[in-house]
């Protein structure tokens, strides 16, 4: 699957799906995305090379549900993107979890293609 449609899909799915303020997952995961950011930043979270959020330190009640919520949401865009890709949701997430490296900011915990973790911007 090519990079590029992926996030072309990407982007069309989030306007097609802007309707709805709570009942779609883009804009669930709009409203959420101060929080995502304020945990990656604390070093909470970390981005997973599958293109999911991680612990990376036990998180409270609060936050555990705010990783559940935005994991969640984030498989189910995953899917839409594939079925309409005629891709899987896993190669939609990889290509997602690229994506996200290269976005983040400084600090942020990131998993490199092999499963291991570093911050971005600290030498490796």
């Amino acid at each position: 699957m090519n990079p590029l449609r992926i996030v072309l899909s990407l982007f069309v799915l989030c306007v097609l799906l802007g309707a709805s303020a709570s009942a779609n997952p883009v804009d669930r995961m709009r409203e959420r995305q101060p929080a995502v950011d304020e945990m990656k930043l604390a070093g909470a979270v970390g981005e997973t090379n599958r293109g999911f959020l991680e612990a990376r330190e036990d998180l409270d009640d609060a936050r555990e549900a705010l990783l559940r919520a935005e994991n969640a949401d984030r498989r189910e865009v995953y899917a839409m993107i594939a079925r309409r890709t005629n891709s899987s949701a896993e190669e939609v997430g990889q290509q997602r979890a690229i994506r996200i490296a290269q976005q983040a900011r400084e600090g942020v915990w990131l998993q490199d293609a092999r499963g291991q973790w570093y911050r971005k911007g600290e030498d490796r």
